[in-house]
């Protein structure tokens, strides 16, 4: 096993390094690597890794929804209003009803399996976006009209959205059916699973600030710590109580470092947003290079021209889901082409649960892995280099224009 993980992580981060030289996002890289490295190409991965890449996948994603919640900020989400807002569910959805519409005639599963393959497929990338909103930000690009912000904010909370949804439609397609009481549950859990979320953000902050008035120092390190053995609690009490009612264990770990964020001091919420921000760069690579070592590359050929095409009429709907956040905003027609632009790219979620229904035995398993896969190394460059080389031409730089009345 160890010598599976210096593969991974040493070609992993090699890989990664020359794609960024190319200007592709570092992920395509380490995607490479993992169907290189993996038992459908050279097999030079230990068979006891691959056996536990679920468990790894999962705990990356928990470090990824953490960084997440404590990297959210919620006066931004005010402070756009209604297009965030939109701009957090709607695309997705657009793009879900795509494929539940042309999935079953395009790739030929059936309805509930569309839906799951939507749900893995609907996300946008925090990986790819967010470190270019930082970016343009810092830059005074957008700012004007907050659009950065806007895409920042959508973003995060888009990928909470698509991940409660393939919850609950990945439980239909265990079940073979679709239920009412699957459809009431969707709330149920969104709700419940930020109730328990922020009680357990609450008692940690409590905890840290009960600790620091009685001088009992917990250093950042050791509340990285904790805050990831709560978020590991907080994934076992949703099949805890799944019995009993519906919880959303992803929501509830974004809504406890959401609280966290808040309740606790700055300084100390943007160390723990920094220390995570730095496990993460581990995560990354084992869940990129685990997820491409799960690919069959000759599934993923087969079904190569259908899979662009659903991934087209998929993005199209997408499209129409962005334009429509943006009805009767300020922004003008260039500023909603970068809009669609920055939600084209998808990477992290769909590495992180696109193995996940051929884990579950799902049928459509296979195909849902190959579409996700593809879906990554088309829209995560087309994303990534469409924001890099447009932004420039489609948004107002807000501090050129300070300089420009100052003269």
């Amino acid at each position: 096993m160890l010598t599976s993980l210096s593969f991974i992580f040493l070609a992993g981060l090699a890989m990664a390094a020359i794609c960024a030289r190319m200007k592709l996002p570092r992920i395509i890289g380490m995607l490479l690597t993992g169907i290189v490295l993996g038992p459908y190409v050279l097999d030079l991965l230990d068979p006891s890794i691959l056996s536990i890449s679920s468990e790894l996948r999962q705990m990356a994603l928990i470090i990824i929804l953490v960084k997440a919640g404590l990297s959210l900020n919620l006066a931004d989400l005010k402070k756009v209003g209604r297009p965030a807002v939109m701009m957090a569910c709607v695309p997705a959805s657009f793009e879900l009803l795509g494929y539940v519409l042309f999935a079953p005639v395009i790739l030929g599963v059936n309805r509930i399996e569309a839906a799951v393959m939507g749900a893995v497929l609907a996300a946008v990338s925090p990986a790819v976006v967010v470190p270019r909103m930082v970016k343009l930000i810092e830059n005074g690009y957008g700012t004007k009209k907050s659009i950065p912000q806007m895409i920042l904010a959508g973003a995060s909370c888009d990928d909470i959205f698509v991940i409660v949804l393939f919850s609950t439609f990945s439980g239909m397609a265990q079940g073979g059916s679709a239920r009412l009481m699957d459809f009431v549950n969707i709330p149920v859990s969104i709700i419940s699973g930020v109730i328990v979320g922020e009680v357990a953000g609450w008692l940690l902050s409590l905890f840290f600030e009960t600790a620091y008035a009685k001088e009992h120092y917990v250093r950042n390190s050791m509340k990285v710590i904790i805050v990831l053995g709560v978020s590991f609690l907080l994934m076992s009490v949703e099949t805890w109580l799944k019995p009993f009612i519906s919880v959303s264990g992803f929501l509830a770990v974004v809504s406890m470092a959401c609280v966290l964020k808040l309740r606790s001091i700055k300084e100390v919420s943007a160390r723990l947003s920094e220390k995570f921000g730095k496990l993460w760069l581990a995560a990354e690579v084992l869940l990129f290079v685990m997820v491409g070592a799960a690919v069959d590359i000759r599934y993923t050929v087969g079904a190569g021209l259908a899979a662009v095409v659903m991934i087209t009429v998929a993005l199209f709907f997408r499209t129409v889901g962005v334009l429509l956040c943006l009805v009767k905003t300020a922004l003008n027609w260039k500023e909603r082409l970068f809009c669609v632009i920055a939600y084209l790219p998808k990477a992290t979620v769909q590495a992180a649960i696109g193995s996940v229904p051929m884990a579950m035995g799902l049928p459509c398993g296979q195909i849902v892995l190959s579409v996700a896969v593809m879906a990554i190394l088309i829209t995560a460059p087309l994303g990534a280099f469409g924001m890099d080389s447009s932004f420039e031409q489609l948004l107002g730089n807000n501090t050129l224009i300070k300089i420009d009345k100052k003269r």
